[in-house]
């Protein structure tokens, strides 16, 4: 944690997860809350309906960053290479706003509205910024990269509190 004088504008900094210390099992949430997993999976694929993959990715990878969840960022830069996803593009998305020619205008707002909800407790989600992923995306559109948004950080918290592994892919398993 960055300390500051004001404890409200204390920032998180980006961390190494408990993942990356030997920590003892934790549970296994699929399994524990098997309701709770099996409706967040239905939300998932409901928000990824109709939406581009590369774009599904370039999110997921995107809040997976922010979030310091490394479990899921292996996961999906692993499937966006998978789909053909450029490397370059892949070693870019940290770095999007400095990098911008390696993204369309279309995932720039995507990306921008991705940390602005990531965030949202910084400085919640700014009118011009929503207003950018809206010029670019119809409601139905911007709607469900909204809801991909949200499981992303759903599952990027489930990985950290239940400390997953970077590499082991359990979705298989499900």
């Amino acid at each position: 944690m960055i300390m500051t004088d004001n404890a409200h504008t204390a920032r998180t900094a980006p961390h190494t997860p408990a993942t990356a210390h030997h920590h003892a099992p934790r549970l296994n949430f699929a399994e524990a809350a098997p309701k709770a997993f099996k409706a967040l999976i239905g939300f998932d694929a409901a928000a990824r309906e109709g939406l581009d993959p590369a774009l599904v990715e370039l999110i997921q990878i995107r809040a997976s960053l922010l979030n310091g969840c490394v479990y899921c960022l292996h996961m999906h830069t692993s499937d966006a290479r998978k789909a053909g996803e450029d490397e370059a593009r892949l070693h870019m998305i940290g770095v999007w706003r400095e990098a911008r020619r390696f993204f369309t205008e279309k995932e720039q707002a995507a990306l921008a509205l991705t940390e602005a909800v990531t965030l949202v407790s910084h400085d919640g989600v700014p009118d011009d910024v929503y207003a950018a992923a809206a010029r670019h995306f119809d409601e139905p559109d911007l709607a469900r990269i909204l809801a991909l948004i949200f499981t992303i950080n759903t599952w990027n918290r489930i990985a950290l509190s239940t400390a997953k592994v970077a590499g082991e892919d359990e979705r298989a398993a499900h």
